[in-house]
């Protein structure tokens, strides 16, 4: 029988409009409360500027809450994320680190609509800024969007496969932070970083090592063992993954949206036994 800490229902990725999620905060932290979450955070792509109104929506639905955010790193050539919990959305630094990422992403939407254009594609920029809550934090989600709601794709995963994938017309490489900073800026703000969805990158195994090792030596704490993108056999993999290093184990389902995601809040399998939960090692950053 797993300790009660691994069985608490922590559903700590999720997405709102201030990224590229389709609902509000406060209409998550609804969800999540109807969905039996617990403890809730908040992780919106290199932003934090969500983060008061997403507190305030937990405490009003009664859940306990972690600030979060998720910072889009480069290594070895891959777009890595990596999920901050539990530190102060009000830290200069962090801030400032955030706003700097976030700036290459306006460039690169042209760049992405330009690529489309070219295959017949029209006025994709203009389609993709329709579905953006925060224009700093446009992305190939509402690209996507658009090429559904036009009628090119049925679904966002067609549009990606397609259109938004390396060697692809509509795709453009962003170098990101790196992954010393995006660790530092968290753990500066008194939070604790954990790689997220470690399943999805493409890495080789000596890849990945070094991917862990480095983020380790860095001051990273955690990583996603139970997470929406991965299966039952990824769930044990990076549970042995998370002892080799010792690291925390975090759960989130990384949902954006009822129509797109395939995980909802709140509704992941229960951490594995033998693993050390992030929150209780941030358990005086919960509010």
């Amino acid at each position: 029988m797993p300790p009660a800490s691994s069985i608490l229902n922590a559903d700590l990725h999720c997405h709102s409009v201030v990224s590229d999620g389709t609902l509000t905060p406060e209409a998550l932290a609804a969800r999540a409360k109807a969905n039996g979450v617990e403890l809730w955070a908040l992780t919106d792509h290199d932003e934090i500027g969500g983060q008061h109104r997403a507190a305030a929506a937990a405490r009003a639905n009664g859940m306990k809450y972690l600030t979060g955010t998720e910072i889009s790193v480069t290594f070895a050539n891959e777009t890595v994320h990596i999920v901050g919990l539990g530190f102060d959305p009000d830290d200069a630094d962090m801030l400032q680190g955030l706003h700097k990422t976030r700036g290459g992403r306006g460039q690169r939407a042209m760049e992405m609509s330009d690529g489309l254009a070219r295959v017949g594609i029209k006025g994709a920029y203009e389609g993709a800024l329709k579905f953006v809550g925060n224009p700093e934090l446009i992305s190939r989600t509402h690209f996507a969007r658009f090429l559904v709601e036009s009628g090119v794709c049925k679904e966002t995963a067609e549009v990606f496969r397609k259109y938004l994938t390396e060697g692809k017309p509509g795709y453009v490489p962003h170098r990101w932070a790196s992954l010393h900073d995006a660790v530092k800026w968290i753990t500066s703000a008194r939070g604790m970083a954990i790689i997220a969805h470690p399943a999805r990158y493409k890495f080789t195994p000596n890849e990945e090592y070094a991917l862990f090792t480095e983020f380790k030596a860095h001051g990273g704490q955690g990583v996603e063992v139970v997470t929406g993108s991965h299966t039952a056999q990824e769930y044990v993999k990076y549970a042995e993954t998370a002892r080799e290093f010792g690291l925390a184990a975090s759960r989130g389902s990384d949902f954006h949206s009822p129509e797109e995601s395939h995980t909802d809040l709140g509704t992941l399998p229960f951490l594995p036994g033998g693993l050390t939960p992030i929150w209780e090692l941030l358990a005086d950053r919960i509010q």
